[in-house]
């Protein structure tokens, strides 16, 4: 399977929403979309209104991160703003996950969880057979720009071995300093869909146009991967 590339809309130019919507319908095979509530972590940003404007101009899936208290306040607003995928933290769903996951499929969205990196795969591996979508953050949540935690490769790893024991369907998703210098690593491991923000598409050159043919660029040279 070739890599997949989210680029994160937070880091987007909001003055060029629909032009720089219009250059990543081109290229972009997801759109990942934070929402934060400023309680789960001490940041705000998008919210479903932002989804609904997202969904009038995109031309490839919306991915809604909820990194909320309770993602049950949320799933219906955007799954109504125009979700494609819904995915809540792992910690957040823990004492109702069954509940949580039926309430996106029933409402037609694919079903994600995501991984704090202090939180082990196991906490998921229940339901790890009924997810579309497996997100594993690689800096701490709430921020862009943090660095790179080396020791989520391992639980990359060992997301790519069940996936493959145990005939899973999820798509593994890496969220947080997917760039030149974490690409061959976490590739290597079984990554499948990178999320790109700041350092990995929106700052690399002095046009979206341009920052995405350097990204493809770079991902070839550190990665060998020929197929993009």
């Amino acid at each position: 399977m070739r890599p997949q590339f989210a680029p994160s809309l937070m880091c987007m130019d909001f003055l060029n929403v629909r032009e720089d919507m219009e250059i990543l319908n081109r290229h972009a095979d997801l759109y990942h979309v934070d929402i934060m509530d400023g309680h789960y972590c001490k940041n705000i940003t998008l919210s479903p209104d932002m989804v609904k404007v997202f969904k009038s101009v995109a031309k490839k899936p919306i991915d809604v991160h909820l990194m909320t208290t309770d993602p049950l306040d949320w799933i219906e607003r955007v799954a109504d703003a125009g979700a494609d995928y819904i995915s809540p933290h792992a910690e957040t769903i823990n004492a109702n996950a069954y509940r949580v996951l039926n309430e996106i499929e029933n409402l037609g969205c694919k079903k994600g969880v995501v991984l704090n990196p202090a939180t082990p795969l196991s906490m998921a591996e229940q339901y790890l057979k009924r997810i579309d979508l497996l997100t594993i953050m690689t800096i701490d949540v709430g921020f862009a720009g943090q660095p790179f935690i080396e020791e989520m490769l391992e639980k990359v790893r060992l997301a790519k071995r069940l996936k493959e024991e145990n005939g899973y369907h999820y798509q593994i998703q890496i969220d947080g300093s997917c760039n030149q210098k974490t690409y061959k690593k976490l590739f290597d491991a079984g990554a499948e869909i990178f999320i790109v923000g700041y350092s990995g598409l929106f700052r690399l050159e002095e046009t979206l146009e341009k920052s995405w043919g350097r990204m493809e660029e770079i991902f070839r040279q550190e990665t060998g991967c020929p197929e993009i």
